[in-house]
């Protein structure tokens, strides 16, 4: 007889408020044994995991004397914030081993922001688990996630789409040059990773015509939550790190 299959499951957390867990999400937190939730190396803050907490009891949560290792386990993974391909690469495999190890012996959730399909690290850590060679058996199931453009166009009750139209979800992370090549095609744009190059993006959407069109959405969800819809006010400015723009072509 083999031994058991256990599960990994992918599990979005949504945009950063609690309530927008979903309920399969929130029971599956409560039944697995071990939850992963990415860090910064800088720092051991997970967005993601404070986002569950309101959901879950962990093992610390119990002193000795009142049951003691009742509850579930947290753990964060660390991944460093840098380019270099060696150093992240030597991240992901001590990660997905770590994940690996784990699942001989138990079912394991890895929680991430927003959706685990749309730019989440979980689809880097899952490939890097399949890429290795390993003895570990393990199946994996994936629980959407609330995005953060969804819960952006609720907060700022901007249509995505309706008709005919066409929605392009992109990232920033290049600036401004991924907006120049969908401009002209796209009714939508939603861009995510808006902070970093901010300046260039919005030097873009001004040589567009599109400045008037856009709004820009931080913290969706969370405390100091931004809606902008002049982004003239914010030119110049460093914005936070979750900060994404809905832009909607006249």
């Amino acid at each position: 007889m083999g031994l058991p299959v256990h599960t990994l499951y992918g599990i979005g957390v949504g945009p950063g408020d609690p309530e927008l867990l979903t309920l399969k999400a929130a029971r599956i937190l409560k039944e697995v044994g071990v939850i992963y939730a990415a860090s910064s190396s800088d720092n051991d803050y997970s967005i993601a995991y404070e986002i569950i907490r309101p959901h879950i009891q962990e093992k610390t949560d119990f002193p000795p004397d009142k049951g003691g290792l009742r509850g579930v386990e947290v753990c964060r993974l660390s991944f460093p914030m840098t380019r270099d391909k060696a150093a992240l690469e030597q991240a992901w495999t001590a990660n997905a081993s770590e994940v690996l190890t784990a699942l001989k012996t138990m079912n394991a959730a890895f929680v991430t922001l927003g959706d685990p399909l749309t730019y989440s690290t979980f689809s880097y850590l899952l490939n890097t688990m399949n890429a290795l060679e390993t003895d570990v058996s393990f199946r994996v199931e994936i629980i959407p996630g609330v995005t953060s453009y969804n819960a952006a166009a609720c907060r700022s009750m901007i249509p995505l789409v309706s008709g005919e139209e066409c929605l392009f979800v992109t990232s920033g992370a290049l600036g401004g040059a991924k907006l120049q090549e969908i401009a002209h095609v796209a009714d939508t744009i939603v861009m995510l990773k808006a902070y970093r190059y901010f300046n260039h993006i919005y030097d873009t959407l001004e040589a567009l015509n599109l400045l008037d069109h856009a709004v820009l959405i931080s913290r969706c969800g969370m405390e100091g939550e931004q809606v902008v819809t002049n982004l003239r006010q914010l030119k110049g400015q460093k914005l936070p790190y979750l900060s994404l723009l809905l832009i909607k072509r006249p």
